[in-house]
């Protein structure tokens, strides 16, 4: 099948060098959208070598890589161990996720991610699933409105986002993006407007895909179908679902403290190092690595 232009891969060496491909090793690539990891990885890989990609989004699958040594998988990656256990693959050694919309799903307006169009406003990075951004924002409480600025996007002002919202959808149905803008004008800042816009948008996008849930069920999965010295190397987008991998790395769950043992002493599951960004040539060449950060755990 015909490769569409997705995007160009963010920190496309840093991930794969991160990985320390055996030629006959086994990987996963959580997000494959265009398949440009994905490539990379089987350029390194030798005749033994196997590459497992998931994408629930059926745009993907038309990027889909014409090589035996390459499986794809168009679900969630929330069921990598049950897709894992199906194709008797016990563990493997490394996995990748490029978190986050692909540019593709950005500039194809009719999927009604961006926030500049007159179509309406979806999300869906399922085209299948029922839930979409429309549903949220004419049917949630002002209260799980609030909650989905004030978690998802670290809106300070998420209650008086939801008042407006809430006050508006009783004259008419909130459908695309110009009428929603239009809504929220009252609280944009001065020369900021794109930038809380984006934040506001995101919040919506992580709802109705289930972004956080779905990470948090990736993350636990990660250390039951790594090898030893494994490796998972994730780019995160956003403070939130960066703060979840980075704690999880580091702690081996989701709080602030890492799990102890009975005497007190921190259980270490992952080895880390510092996150990477982008350098300053793939910076002024790509617009989507700005905010993205690498992290890489190896599993002890």
């Amino acid at each position: 099948m015909m490769t569409q232009i997705y995007h160009k891969p963010v920190l496309l060496h840093e991930l794969i060098d991160s990985l320390e491909i055996k030629k006959n090793g086994v990987y996963v690539d959580l997000t494959f959208g265009g398949g440009g990891h994905s490539r990379e990885i089987l350029k390194r890989l030798g005749e033994g070598g196997k590459l497992i990609a998931f994408d629930n989004d059926e745009d993907a699958e038309r990027n889909v890589v014409d090589d035996s040594r390459f499986t794809f998988l168009r679900q969630n990656f929330i069921y990598l161990m049950q897709n894992l256990n199906f194709l008797k693959i016990g563990k493997v050694d490394g996995i990748i996720a490029d978190l986050g919309v692909s540019s593709h799903q950005f500039d194809n307006k009719k999927r009604g991610f961006s926030f500049d169009s007159d179509f309406n406003l979806d999300m869906r990075m399922n085209k299948n699933q029922d839930k979409d951004a429309i549903e949220i924002l004419n049917t949630y409480s002002k209260k799980q409105l609030a909650d989905i600025f004030f978690y998802n996007g670290d809106l300070k002002n998420s209650r008086a986002i939801a008042d407006l919202i809430c006050h508006q959808r009783a004259k008419e149905q909130i459908t695309n993006p110009n009428q929603f803008n239009n809504i929220l004008k009252t609280i944009l800042p001065k020369g900021y407007e794109n930038k809380i816009l984006a934040r506001i948008y995101q919040s919506i996008r992580i709802e109705v895909n289930s972004e956080i849930d779905c990470l948090k069920k990736l993350l636990n999965q990660i250390p039951q179908v790594l090898k030893k010295n494994g490796i998972a190397s994730i780019i995160t987008y956003h403070s939130i679902e960066d703060r979840l991998v980075k704690r999880f790395f580091k702690n081996g769950c989701f709080n602030e403290e890492p799990m102890k043992d009975d005497f007190g002493n921190q259980i270490k599951i992952f080895r880390t190092e510092k996150f990477k960004t982008a350098n300053d040539f793939e910076l002024k060449n790509n617009s989507r690595s700005r905010s993205a950060k690498l992290r890489v755990a190896k599993l002890i």
